[in-house]
């Protein structure tokens, strides 16, 4: 078993948020065994429970002092004013976990009123995967736990998406017409890592604007897509405003990212090199509480920047290319960045495999990058 960055508390409740198939509910089994178990995915307890949230204290032992866990806590949101009475009468220690953000944020921003912390678990890092980490096998698979541990890692992509559709969109009644959100997500997959254009995607899948609009609410609630905004602090120069779009996962985009004979491979190519660096920045930020925001940069005159972290450990910049040779015409964004911010560390991520720099930029080969990533945003 591959062990995790996340590093939990010790006394205190908290939620425990990612995506079906990051490995939840095996990192919170495997970490506190001797806790009272509680899976929403059973069908007779989760009626029991959406009946009544009151029993949660019958599923309890008197005078309990270690964990409780709530799998996929989010299908009961109701069952939060049980929780926070318990945590208040008892001192129990919760663990909350949840594939969606949705329901749950009907019960309000501050999730029990602050009395438990949010970690984040993402597909697994390469510091976790540690010698097993292969950097062909991440950019054509991804880094969900099973694609490093199943015979077939393409089928189960294929299963993962079906799996999506199925137990999360159309059980919990996010859409209507299922056909129209499929059409949407394959849609959707060529705008991964550009400049998000709703109208476009609209006209592609052959669904409303507005309907579009909240299919790309519905990923970002089921966290399995993200929307990365331009980076505007201090801005000295007009920069465009649209987000950019990413799956958080380089194996879930490549899985709905369809290739026909008109299809470019090195289009999929570079956005699955850029997506991999996202997801991994992503969750490296959240496991070790670096507190960077992740943004982009990009002018109105087209100098980009791929990724910009900002905090209070400064600012990092990160462009990457998939090509094996530099140009200096490549730097041409980080080089326009760093005159704006000369305080910037600035990082050139390629498909080469030698180390160089250009003044101020480091120019470093991706797999370096990305197991160096910890040092790099430190």
């Amino acid at each position: 078993m591959y062990s995790r960055l996340i590093k939990p508390p010790e006394a205190k409740s908290f939620f425990l948020f990612g995506p079906r198939g990051t490995g939840k509910t095996t990192w919170v089994k495997s970490t506190f065994k001797q806790a009272v178990y509680i899976d929403l995915l059973e069908a007779e307890l989760f009626n029991d429970l959406l009946a009544n949230p009151q029993r949660l204290e019958n599923f309890i032992p008197k005078n309990f002092s270690d964990w409780v866990i709530i799998d996929e806590v989010q299908k009961i949101p109701q069952l939060l004013d049980e929780v926070h009475r318990l945590i208040e009468k008892y001192k129990y220690k919760f663990i909350l976990t949840g594939s969606s953000a949705r329901k749950l944020r009907r019960e309000g921003p501050n999730l029990l009123g602050g009395r438990a912390l949010t970690y984040w678990l993402h597909p697994f890092t390469v510091m976790e995967l540690g010698e097993d980490f292969n950097l062909g096998h991440s950019l054509k698979f991804g880094q969900l736990p099973c694609t490093y541990t199943e015979a077939d890692p393409k089928a189960y992509l294929e299963s993962y998406v079906k799996t999506y559709l199925e137990e999360e969109v159309h059980q919990e009644g996010l859409t209507r017409n299922l056909a129209a959100f499929t059409r949407f997500l394959e849609a959707a997959s060529f705008s991964q890592g550009s400049l998000l254009n709703i109208s476009s995607v609209a006209r592609e899948c052959a669904v409303e604007r507005k309907v579009v609009e909240d299919y790309f609410s519905i990923l970002e609630d089921l966290l399995i897509a993200y929307r990365v905004p331009v980076f505007t602090k201090r801005a000295k120069r007009r920069l465009v405003t649209h987000p950019k779009f990413y799956y958080f996962d380089v194996g879930v985009y490549r899985t709905l990212r369809p290739m026909g004979p008109l299809d470019m491979p090195e289009e999929a190519e570079g956005a699955a090199f850029e997506t991999l660096l996202f997801q991994e920045l992503k969750a490296i930020n959240d496991a070790l509480d670096l507190g960077y925001t992740i943004s982009y940069w990009r002018t109105s005159n087209d100098m980009e920047v791929d990724f910009v972290l900002y905090g209070n450990q400064g600012i990092r910049a990160f462009e990457v290319k998939r090509t094996g040779k530099v140009s200096k015409s490549m730097l041409s964004g980080l080089i326009s960045f760093l005159k704006d911010y000369p305080m910037a560390k600035a990082y050139f991520i390629y498909g080469g495999e030698r180390r160089l720099r250009h003044n101020d930029i480091e120019i470093v080969p991706m797999s370096n990058a990305l197991k160096e990533l910890p040092i790099l945003l430190s």
